[in-house]
């Protein structure tokens, strides 16, 4: 038993694995990251195992999809292996006396590869037979398309290699001519065994006919000759890592093209790609100077990206740069909110709830404002779900009281196409607004894109331009992110902001503020059509200066100049939708540069804009309208649940103060709940009044992740959530209200 045990302690695969957890513990964390997505355990409030084991091609889940995410992870498989031979090789001397020195390195190298593929399809298997409920063939299809898929390009990268890699036999027979032009050459190699490594005892190793072969003694082989071997085996595999980085450069050069853009988790996969060819080539060349190196390069970046010409700063579509930059500063803010603008500004939105209160008959209408949460995709498709049933129930009544639409993220995305589709109906008239097809639209993948974006362009700095009418702009995650929103919506969100304005102006859509926050001071930036000086400070700061502070900026005033009105209008969506990292923050043509993000920052829930437009026209509502419904919906389940904070340890428990300030939205909630207060004390309980329709996941497993990529599982359970008993109530009371009859 002890012999046999050394026996396995001492074989290539085993040994491998030893160097592997000894000295290159980022190349396997790297494998160990895949597996913690891939089952859930990190990501998963995000859907990130989704992006593996539903993967998305074209809409399509299917055959394709499985393939070339298999090609991914052989590419994967490619880029390790290779980077473990550049690595290690030189620890296993007897490799180089062997024929197909790397092809038997790679047989040996298969421990982790194999530990993680067992997990996926396992994992697979489990998400599609017990979740997806798909049949037993269709499960072995995909999995048999990711097999052949990594064979593809595991078959290509060797044929390459087999072709060009020399091995002992090649050397032995140049060796006079050979030894003095490698001397100087096989130096790296050398330094690297030397730095703090020994050889490795290896007594056996895998051949390619799977069958325990024993090591020779390769005492009698020159250093020197081993050494080669390896050096020029090395620039192989190091050409190979830089054509892939190539094919990803070109292939972004193509993103336009719907199929060039590859699976999310293909994207994810090739990322990791990168970080195994970037790590691999540090240690390679420096050795034991790679971490002051890496240090050094970080820093270095980060001086030279200081300069515009290698920082590449996303800028809002159709906006014009090339004029004098507006100037942002307290005294001009507050210049822009005197008593005189802000009393011309409300004397013009008067006119428009003039106009919205003439469609209505002698009794004072119901008056709505819809405020809708963030929370990606899931929030799009369940603001587009809540909004279509009440349209159906209150057979299209709903957006005719409706004035006001605000919110974060994904859910004012999916609200923006509703509101789209009710103007298409009053100009065409054939638009059935609560058809399934405009549900199934919102649903549809934006995150294939997105993460194409970041490894084929994003990465290298885009080069690719385009432009919109006199303006050149760089085509980047944000341009392919809003190119697959207007494809997925039929173009029909394609419209500049002003495109809106009269349609607003004559009540035949409501208004939507959106809100995206400024990074550079955290107040609000207020994009709308129309003139909302009203809308950046408390009503007391207008009569009383000084009182309160201006808490956000006007888009259409402050950047007049910079066409303003010519804003897309799905950039407007973006800004507003901005999740760190995932998409990249707008920076604006002002002095100081404004740089803008996400709105739930500053409001996740779209109500401290309803609150503000209420309070400045609280006289006329209590005048023209029978009161004012609020409705919020929710991409999550508005309740309280108290965490645990027991049985933790001394480090743990250090974290616990920064717990509050993390909890950015249940902060958010509790100032919310207070305006909301306020409002009940200024319209008073009879006129005012609230009803949330919040997406309740129907078991703990069906939940929707927050991503741009949704299963159809997930998408079905945001559909099924409108039958939760609290959210029918709520839809029979506002039918009640508007259609009474």
């Amino acid at each position: 038993m002890k012999q046999r045990i050394k026996k396995i302690f001492y074989s290539f695969p085993v040994q491998l694995l030893a160097v592997q957890l000894r000295s290159h513990l980022l190349l396997t964390f790297i494998w160990l990251l895949l597996a913690l997505f891939i089952t859930g355990k990190v990501g998963n409030h995000f859907g990130i195992k989704y992006l593996f084991l539903e993967p998305e091609y074209i809409g399509q889940v299917n055959f394709w999809s499985f393939l070339i995410l298999g090609m991914g992870f052989g590419a994967f498989f490619l880029t390790w292996n290779l980077t473990s031979y550049l690595l290690n090789a030189p620890l296993f001397p007897f490799l180089a006396s062997l024929s197909r020195p790397l092809t038997k390195f790679v047989l040996n190298n298969f421990i982790i590869p194999l530990v993680f593929l067992i997990v996926y399809f396992v994992s697979l298997f489990r998400f599609e037979f017990y979740r997806e409920h798909l049949p037993i063939s269709s499960i072995f299809i995909h999995i048999l398309a990711f097999i052949i898929g990594s064979i593809i390009i595991v078959i290509i990268g060797s044929i390459y290699l087999v072709y060009t890699n020399k091995d002992i036999l090649d050397y032995t027979r140049k060796k006079s001519k050979l030894r003095a032009k490698i001397q100087k050459s096989i130096q790296k190699e050398v330094d690297l065994v030397q730095s703090g490594f020994s050889h490795q005892r290896v007594d056996t190793y895998i051949t390619e006919k799977f069958k325990l072969r024993l090591v020779r003694n390769v005492s009698h082989y020159q250093r020197e000759i081993l050494m080669s071997i390896f050096k020029q085996n090395h620039i192989n595999a190091l050409f190979l890592q830089l054509f892939s980085l190539v094919v990803l450069i070109i292939f972004g050069y193509l993103m336009d093209y719907v199929w060039i853009r590859i699976p999310a988790g293909v994207s994810l996969i090739m990322l990791m790609n990168i970080l195994i060819s970037i790590t691999g080539a540090t240690t390679y060349w420096f050795s034991r100077w790679r971490i002051p190196v890496i240090i050094f390069i970080l820093f270095l970046i980060n001086y030279l990206t200081s300069f515009d010409f290698l920082n590449h700063k996303n800028k809002a579509y159709g906006l014009n740069y090339s004029v004098p930059t507006s100037t942002i500063s307290v005294d001009n803010l507050n210049k822009n909110v005197t008593a005189e603008i802000v009393e011309q500004d409300k004397v013009e939105m008067l006119k428009i709830l003039d106009t919205w209160r003439s469609k209505f008959g002698k009794e004072n209408p119901k008056m709505i404002f819809t405020c809708v949460s963030g929370g990606g995709l899931k929030a799009s498709v369940w603001a587009m779900n809540v909004l279509q049933n009440l349209d159906k129930e209150t057979e299209g009544k709903f957006s005719d009281h409706t004035f006001l639409f605000s919110g974060a993220s994904g859910g004012i995305i999916g609200t923006a196409y509703y509101r789209e589709l009710c103007l298409r109906r009053k100009m065409e008239g054939n638009i059935d607004v609560s058809d399934q097809k405009y549900l199934d639209d919102i649903a549809k993948d934006l995150l294939n894109s997105i993460c194409f974006s970041i490894v084929s362009t994003d990465l290298f700095l885009p080069w690719v331009k385009f432009k919109i009418e006199d303006q050149i702009y760089k085509k980047d995650r944000a341009y392919l992110f809003e190119k697959q929103l207007n494809e997925n919506t039929n173009g029909w969100l394609d419209k500049r902001l002003n495109d809106y304005a009269q349609p607003e102006k004559d009540a035949i859509i409501p208004l939507m503020l959106i809100t995206p926050s400024i990074v550079n001071d955290a107040r609000r930036l207020i994009i709308s059509p129309q003139s909302t000086s009203f809308m950046t400070i408390a009503p007391i700061g207008v009569g009383h200066p000084g009182r309160v502070e201006v808490d956000g900026v006007e888009f259409k005033r402050v950047f007049k100049n910079q066409s303003a009105d010519h804003l897309r209008f799905s950039t407007a969506l973006r800004m507003n939708a901005t999740y760190p990292y995932i998409l990249p923050s707008v920076h604006l043509p002002s002095s100081p540069q404004l740089e803008v993000m996400d709105a739930g920052f500053r409001d996740n829930f779209g109500v401290k804009s309803a609150v503000r437009f209420i309070h400045v026209f609280k006289d006329w509502i209590s005048e023209n309208t029978d009161g004012v419904l609020m409705i919020q919906i929710l991409g999550l389940d508005h309740s309280t649940k108290i965490s645990k904070n027991e049985s933790e340890g001394v480090i743990q428990s250090f974290f616990n103060p920064l717990s509050i300030a993390a909890d950015v939205m249940k902060l958010q909630e509790y100032d919310h709940d207070t305006n909301i207060g306020l409002l009940y004390d200024i319209l008073g309980p009879k006129h005012f009044d609230i009803l949330r329709f919040s997406y309740m996941p129907t078991s703990a497993e069906s939940g929707a992740s927050m991503s741009f990529h949704l299963t159809n599982q997930e998408k079905l359970d945001i559909i099924k959530s409108i039958d939760v008993e609290e959210n029918r109530a709520n839809l029979d009371k506002v039918k009640k209200m508007l259609t009474p009859n």
